[in-house]
């Protein structure tokens, strides 16, 4: 075990405290989870979810209908490894300001923001509830795993420079959550 993780004695990979989980639902889907502890207040961090000028900084170009029912429409500014992008387009499940944001997606499943706020900031729970193959799983964790990175980095002020978007990160996360 380091400061910086812990190391599974099964398989001797080190797992790091932003690294995602996965689980399986009763209905065999799969969920992955992420915790961050943000330096920024829920509040701060609300509106990075949620005002499509800020989520175009760490995630997608969007639309989003501010209540429960509403429509979304996340478009992908990367690319993947073959130069495609993606488009999930779907509803919005829950919207308590500033506290929870759920997107049922057609692409991406059953995304859902949950924040706290902490005395340092704030604390995030993201989950992902999909029906994904094995082959996919390293890819689904290693994108919400850098997409969160470009969060952090968002509400620092650095957005993300989409067409030179760090794809080596991505890479490295895919090799580690593959491993």
């Amino acid at each position: 075990m380091t400061d910086d993780g812990t190391v599974d004695r099964t398989t001797g990979r080190t797992t790091l405290p932003e690294d995602g989980t996965v689980t399986r639902t009763a209905d065999g889907r799969t969920l992955l989870r992420f915790e961050r502890q943000l330096r920024h207040p829920a509040e701060r961090v609300w509106r990075a979810l949620t005002d499509p000028s800020e989520i175009s900084g760490w995630l997608a170009e969007a639309k989003l209908d501010p209540f429960e029912g509403g429509q979304v429409e996340l478009r992908w500014l990367n690319t993947d490894e073959d130069g495609r992008s993606a488009v999930a387009r779907g509803t919005v499940t829950r919207y308590d300001p500033p506290r929870l944001l759920g997107l049922d997606t057609d692409i991406h499943g059953r995304l859902q923001w949950e924040l706290d706020p902490t005395p340092a900031g704030s604390r995030l729970v993201f989950t992902c509830e999909h029906d994904l193959s094995p082959d996919w799983l390293a890819k689904v964790l290693a994108g919400w795993h850098v997409h969160l990175d470009f969060l952090e980095e968002a509400l620092d002020g650095h957005r993300v420079d989409w067409p030179n978007w760090p794809m080596e990160r991505w890479q490295a996360h895919h090799d580690r959550y593959a491993g």
